[in-house]
């Protein structure tokens, strides 16, 4: 690799992701957040391990030791698994093995869409896996870079998922599966990360079985645990769809690159599995796409109801109104006579006539009861 292409992909990864017009565009697209930065040196090396027909037969502990003992062992299939590794360890093994600088790029940057990529002699994979964590009922999802040459597997994780060190074991409890080369290690490492998505699958499966009791019991906050668990129904859709494009990509390869028989059926198996785990996941997102109309409607009708009965309590408030004022009209009409009567003048021309009480007495009679018959009528009393 030359040295300017080295310092671009140095000045690529000191980069500030804080300002978008010099970030990556990985970085600056991916609304995730950043990375935490690479591991010291001495912890990113997590294994390396020479195989010689399917068994370790060293276990190198830095990469200058692994590329030295590959050189002494023709024959030889080098696996290092690196964790968030420094850039000068990752650009180190690109001059080994003689990585297409697009892949280290991506391998250095990371926040990459699962793909499968051949330059020349090498095999580039991004593979996203998934974990469910029971404690927040939410899904973690990982970002693997593998790459795969004639006689090595080069592995870069930037976070916890997937467990390597147990595929590493499982794998070297099967020598003559390891003895058919680095494709049986990709194919043991897809076989894990699509065997890990079904604890995925099943706890979104509760939280949706959550959501639909809660939805019908009405809930306060479940509009808002649909709109989340919909994202990450979204982004396992992102990690897991392509992921068959990248497996139908390596069967369409299986007679150039002559692979062997039984890891064809291998990877066929895991094939089907992943098809299955989309379907599923497809499933999930039509079913919180129902849920969520139902709540919509729940929501609604809810509303009404509550309207229908604001405006139920607003009659009835307006009918104690009515009669409260029809009330008030009637015993109005006597006191203003009363107090016109009640005025202490000198001068006023019913004090000396002798039908005035008797009139003014029937006056207020005549007017109480003709507002009583005008609101009756009316349905105010």
């Amino acid at each position: 690799m030359s040295d300017r292409r080295r310092s671009y992909l140095r000045g690529r990864r000191h980069t500030s992701p804080s300002d978008p017009r010099e970030a990556a565009p990985e970085q600056s697209m991916d609304p995730r957040p950043v990375d935490p930065p690479s591991a010291p040196v001495e912890n990113s090396l997590i294994d390396s391990a020479l195989y010689v027909d399917g068994h370790r037969v060293a276990s190198p502990a830095t990469l200058g030791e692994t590329y030295r003992s590959l050189h002494d062992r023709p024959g030889a299939m080098a696996w290092i698994g690196l964790y968030r590794p420094a850039e000068d360890q990752l650009l180190s093994a690109a001059e080994e093995f003689g990585l297409h600088e697009l892949a280290v790029e991506d391998a250095i940057v990371a926040h990459q869409r699962p793909k499968l990529e051949r330059y020349g002699d090498t095999l580039f994979a991004v593979l996203r896996a998934a974990r469910y964590l029971d404690d927040v009922e939410e899904v973690d999802f990982g970002e693997l870079h593998v790459f795969m040459g004639r006689n090595f597997v080069l592995t870069v994780r930037h976070a916890e998922a997937p467990d390597l060190a147990a595929v590493r074991r499982w794998v070297e409890e099967r020598p003559d599966l390891l003895r058919l080369g680095p494709e049986a290690v990709l194919y043991a490492i897809l076989d894990t990360v699509v065997d890990e998505y079904a604890p995925v699958v099943a706890g979104l499966q509760h939280d949706i079985d959550e959501i639909e009791t809660e939805v019908f019991l009405g809930e306060p906050n479940v509009s808002r645990r649909i709109y989340e668990l919909g994202r990450e129904v979204i982004e396992f859709q992102r990690a897991g769809r392509p992921l068959l494009g990248i497996l139908r990509d390596l069967s369409l390869g299986f007679e150039k690159y002559s692979v062997d028989d039984e890891l064809r059926r291998y990877l066929r198996d895991v094939e089907d599995h992943a098809t299955t785990v989309v379907e599923r996941v497809d499933g999930f997102r039509q079913m919180l796409q129902n849920i969520m109309s139902v709540n919509a409607t729940l929501v609604t009708q809810k509303q009404n109801e509550e309207m229908k009965q604001l405006t139920q309590v607003s009659l009835a408030q307006n009918e104690e109104v009515k009669k409260i004022s029809a009330w008030a009209a009637i015993l109005f009409a006597p006191t203003l006579i009363g107090t016109i009567y009640g005025m202490n003048f000198t001068e006023m021309p019913e004090l000396t006539w002798v039908a005035g009480y008797p009139f003014a007495i029937g006056l207020m009679a005549l007017v109480c009861v003709t507002l009583y018959v005008v609101f009756k009528r009316r349905d105010w009393l």
